[in-house]
């Protein structure tokens, strides 16, 4: 089994380093880690070290030895965004989560003309906050070193300007009447940026796909069966993933 990950500020280097505070508790009083066992310490952002437990004190203390490579894990390739619209209920906090296990780049929350959850005012920063957390600790999980970004929620005016910088930018629709080709079959870039549209239960609407076709976007489905907007982000993630080589 890997060794668990745990987050800190700034990746120690040298023999020894003290992990306290939430990350401390979550390793000693949760996964009850004892010494001899290996841990990864990272920032989230790449940069991670290997060390070894010396000792559990207390509650909350973990000490941690060999902490002597700090390394970073290169940026993958092609970058995979998603970007998802609101989904109701916690089922865009399921959605982050399980985009990110599977190995997302960065999540962009999208307000859809037809999603039922809207993001306004104080409610907006608290499911923001509950998104990034969810990352966070999704990414600790599937021991990640590199967490996804998720950004600020975006308008469809801002996810058509994202959509036109990347090298492949795709919009899931099932409709075959919008002329949606098999996305297991898509030409895919083997560097730079894919950008992945996730629509409302609803679907995306026709004003929408036309303004994300104008900026270079295409419509794409993935099967026979019609996905959960918390789930369909999924999917096409591992299927990309696999597609592309980064799941080899």
């Amino acid at each position: 089994m890997t060794a668990p990950v745990f987050v800190v500020d700034r990746v120690p280097a040298g023999p020894e380093f003290v992990l306290d505070g939430p990350e401390g508790r979550h390793a000693v009083s949760v996964k009850r880690l004892r010494a001899g066992e290996d841990v990864v310490l990272t920032d989230g952002l790449g940069r991670f070290a290997e060390g070894v437990v010396k000792a559990a004190e207390g509650k909350d203390r973990l000490v941690v030895m060999d902490l002597h490579t700090v390394e970073e894990e290169p940026p993958p390739a092609p970058r995979i965004t998603v970007v998802q619209a609101l989904p109701k209920g916690d089922r865009g906090e399921l959605a982050v989560e399980t985009m990110t296990e599977t190995g997302v780049d960065a999540i962009v929350p999208w307000a859809a003309s037809r999603c039922i959850t809207q993001w306004r005012g104080e409610r907006a920063a608290k499911a923001l906050a509950k998104w990034r957390a969810t990352a966070r600790e999704a990414g600790k999980q599937s021991r990640r070193v590199r967490f996804p970004e998720v950004s600020e929620a975006m308008t469809t005016k801002q996810v058509a300007e994202l959509l036109a910088g990347a090298d492949l930018a795709a919009v899931l629709h099932e409709d075959r009447e919008y002329g949606s080709e098999a996305l297991a079959t898509a030409e895919l870039p083997a560097s730079g940026e894919i950008v992945l549209v996730v629509g409302p239960e609803g679907g995306v609407s026709p004003e929408e796909l036309e303004a994300f076709t104008r900026a270079g976007a295409r419509a794409y489905r993935l099967g026979r069966s019609v996905l959960r907007t918390s789930t369909a982000g999924t999917a096409a993630v591992a299927l990309l993933l696999g597609r592309t080589g980064r799941w080899s």
